[in-house]
């Protein structure tokens, strides 16, 4: 995913993007120690896609809590 995607997107979306990621990256664990898959690539890009969703929903959060002191 590109992050310039993911800024459009609303947090809700967000949210369900980060869920299924993290349940992908949870079965990828089991498969790698099985070593049904030793590509460790594709668990990579995962993390990665994670790390910036969850960059993006904090980088929103200073916006949304300034715009609700006003």
């Amino acid at each position: 995913m590109k992050p310039g995607e993911l800024r459009e997107r609303s947090p809700q979306e967000l949210r369900g993007d980060l869920k299924k990621l993290r349940q992908q990256l949870f079965q990828l664990q089991f498969q790698w120690q099985s070593e049904e898959n030793p590509d460790t690539s594709h668990r990579t890009k995962i993390k990665r896609d994670i790390a910036r969703i969850l960059t993006i929903l904090r980088q929103n959060e200073p916006a949304r809590s300034a715009s609700q002191a006003r």
